[in-house]
C-alpha cells in the first residue's frame, strides 16, 4: 500500500495517512494516524472514517466500530488488559465492587498481600512521585518522564494537584500532549471511555 502524498493540512497537523485516494481525498481501505499516536485502520469515504474500522490508542486501547460520515454509528471499546466496556451493564469497579479487572479474572490474593493496582506487579514509581499514566512526575524536578526514565515533557508549578483535582471530579484525564506545561495523572478507577 502507498503512503499518499502529504497534504497541506497533515503538514500542520503532524498527521500521516497510508492507503488509497480520490480526488485527492482519502478513500477505500486505509491507515490514518494522529499526531497523538492513535491510530484508525479501516474504511475511508471521501475523506472521513466511513465503513468498518478501529482506533487503536497508544495505551493499548481499542474502539471498534462501524462509522457512518465520521462519526460512530455502532460500536465497543477494549481497554489494554482485553476488558471490554460494556454501556448498559458496567459491572467494572462500581460502588459496590471494588477490584481490579485482573482480580476478577484470576482471583483474590490471600490475605495480607495487597494490590494496589491492575497491574501485576506494579510499576515501580519512585518515592514522591506520581504516575501519570504515560510515566511519572517528580514534583522536585517538575518534570515527567516514561518508566524507562526517558523525558517526556516540563510540568507547571502546581499541576500535580490540579490535574489530581480535576481527573477526580471529572474522570477526565486533564493533559493536552501538545501542551509541554500539562502533566496528566492517572486513576486506579477505570471510568467509560470518553469518545
Amino acid at each position: 500500500m502507498a503512503t499518499a502524498p502529504r497534504s497541506a493540512a497533515m503538514e500542520v497537523t503532524g498527521s500521516r495517512f497510508c492507503g488509497g485516494t480520490e480526488r485527492g481525498r482519502m478513500e477505500g481501505w486505509g491507515s490514518y494516524t494522529l499526531p497523538t499516536g492513535t491510530e484508525y485502520r479501516g474504511e475511508l469515504r471521501d475523506g472521513a472514517f466511513h465503513g468498518r474500522g478501529a482506533l487503536l490508542f497508544p495505551g493499548g486501547g481499542i474502539f471498534r466500530a462501524v462509522w457512518h460520515r465520521g462519526l460512530p454509528a455502532e460500536g465497543s471499546f477494549t481497554f489494554a488488559d482485553g476488558l471490554e466496556y460494556a454501556a448498559e451493564r458496567w459491572d467494572y469497579c462500581d460502588g459496590y465492587d471494588r477490584r481490579f479487572y485482573s482480580e476478577i479474572r484470576s482471583g483474590l490474593r490471600a490475605a495480607g498481600i495487597s494490590q494496589l493496582t491492575n497491574l501485576d506487579p506494579p510499576r515501580q514509581i519512585p518515592a514522591g512521585c506520581y504516575d501519570c499514566g504515560d510515566g511519572f512526575y517528580n514534583p522536585e524536578t517538575r518534570i515527567v518522564t516514561d518508566y524507562e526514565l526517558k523525558f517526556l515533557r516540563n510540568a507547571g508549578k502546581g499541576m500535580a494537584v490540579s490535574c489530581a483535582a480535576f481527573l477526580w471530579t471529572t474522570g477526565k484525564p486533564c493533559c493536552d500532549p501538545a501542551q509541554s506545561s500539562s502533566i496528566c495523572l492517572s486513576s486506579s478507577v477505570r471510568t467509560a471511555p470518553f469518545i
